[in-house]
C-alpha cells in the first residue's frame, strides 16, 4: 500500500510579500494567504502571489466567505487554490466548485488578459490547471455532513479548522457528533472514502507527525504572526527586569 504524500504548508497572515517569498525559499509545499482573519485586504494578494512565482510553493487563498466574485477574482490574480471556511453541507460545497470553475462545470467568468494567463500571453484551454479547492470543516454540522461534502466533485481537501471546531463542540455539546478526536477521525474517514485528502492546521511542529499518522496529508504548521510572536518573546525572556 502506497503512503499518501504529505503536503506541508504554513499560514501567512501579515500580508507581507517578503515573508511569502521567504516561506517559498524555505521549501514549503504551500502557503495559506488569509483573507478571513489576516491583517491585509485582498489588495495585498497580488504582490504576495508574485513573490511565490518561480517557486514550487502553491499559493492558496482563504476567502472570508464563499462569494463567487471574490473567488473568481482571487483565481484571476493567480491563486492556485481556494480555501473556504465553515462549509457545512454538500450544497454549499457545490456552490464553491461552481464559482471556481468555468462552464460546463461552473459559472466563473472568463477573461483572457488576467494574471493567471500571463496577461494574455497564454490563453485558457483544457490544459490549464484546475484550482485546488479546500472546504473547511469547522462545526458540528460540517462534521456530520463531511461524507456528503467529500463526495462533491471538485472538492479536493476536507480541511479541519481546529479552533472553530473545538469552540463549536464546547458551545453546542447537545449537537456534537462526538468528541474532538472522534470528529477528526470522522473527517479523515470521509475524505479517504471519497478519494480526497484531509487537512488541518497545527500550532506546534511536534504535532505534525501525530496528525500525519492520523491520516491528514495537507498540514499547515503555525503562522507567520505566531512564529514571530514566539521568537520575540524568546528573545526578551532572558532580559533583566
Amino acid at each position: 500500500m502506497n503512503t499518501p504524500t504529505a503536503h506541508i504548508g504554513t499560514w501567512l497572515s501579515t500580508g507581507s510579500p517578503a515573508i511569502a517569498e521567504l516561506a517559498a525559499l524555505s521549501g514549503f509545499d504551500w502557503v495559506l494567504l488569509d483573507l478571513e482573519h489576516g491583517c491585509e485586504s485582498e489588495a495585498a494578494l497580488p504582490n504576495q502571489l508574485r513573490a511565490l512565482r518561480g517557486s514550487r510553493t502553491a499559493g492558496i487563498v482563504r476567502v472570508g466567505a464563499p462569494h463567487p466574485d471574490l473567488i473568481a477574482r482571487v483565481l484571476d490574480w493567480g491563486a492556485q487554490g481556494i480555501m473556504v471556511p465553515h462549509v457545512n453541507s454538500a450544497a454549499a460545497a457545490e456552490e464553491i466548485v461552481q464559482a471556481a470553475h468555468y462552464a460546463p462545470r461552473g459559472h466563473r467568468g472568463l477573461a483572457r488578459t488576467i494574471r493567471a494567463y500571463d496577461y494574455g500571453l497564454r490563453l485558457p484551454g483544457p490544459e490549464m490547471p484546475v484550482p485546488l479547492l479546500l472546504a473547511q470543516i469547522e462545526t458540528n454540522e460540517g462534521v456530520k455532513h463531511a461524507a456528503d461534502i467529500a463526495l462533491v466533485d471538485g472538492i479536493d481537501v476536507l480541511f479541519v479548522g481546529p479552533a472553530d471546531l473545538q469552540f463549536d463542540l464546547k458551545s453546542r455539546p447537545a449537537s456534537a457528533p462526538g468528541d474532538y478526536a472522534q470528529c477528526l477521525a470522522t473527517v479523515v474517514a470521509a475524505a479517504r472514502a471519497a478519494g480526497k485528502a484531509a487537512g488541518i492546521l497545527v500550532r506546534d511542529v511536534a504535532d505534525l507527525q501525530p496528525h500525519l499518522d492520523l491520516g491528514f496529508t495537507y498540514v499547515a504548521v503555525d503562522s507567520d504572526l505566531a512564529i514571530l510572536r514566539k521568537a520575540y518573546q524568546q528573545t526578551l525572556a532572558g532580559r533583566a527586569s
